[in-house]
């Protein structure tokens, strides 16, 4: 399984829309991923330290190195098939460089 965290200020609403975007799409491309959703104001580099990427929706300064792949998420906010398609093509990317499934 790949675990992917995404986050927004609130936690509720932008976040949870690229969860459920990247659970189907990656189903769709025949992954087995499961995305979180969290406040952005709650990462802590042990909780990164749990999640093969990170689907942000800006970018971000913690104030500690992020040590796991970063995709921009933001475009598939838009529903625009065509934003949001090279997002779903970064996360697979960078899921193959993984070597999971």
């Amino acid at each position: 399984m790949i675990k992917i965290l995404a986050a927004c200020g609130a936690g509720v609403n932008s976040s949870h829309q690229i969860k459920d975007a990247l659970e189907t799409e990656m189903k769709k491309r025949g992954y087995d991923v499961h995305c979180d959703a969290v406040m952005i104001k709650d990462i802590n580099q042990d909780m990164l330290s749990h999640y093969d990427i990170f689907a942000e929706i800006a970018k971000t300064n913690f104030g500690f190195p992020v040590t796991i792949p970063v995709v921009n998420a933001g475009p598939i906010l838009y529903r625009v098939p065509a934003m949001a398609e090279p997002v779903y093509d970064a996360v697979e990317k960078e899921i193959k460089k993984l070597g999971k499934k």
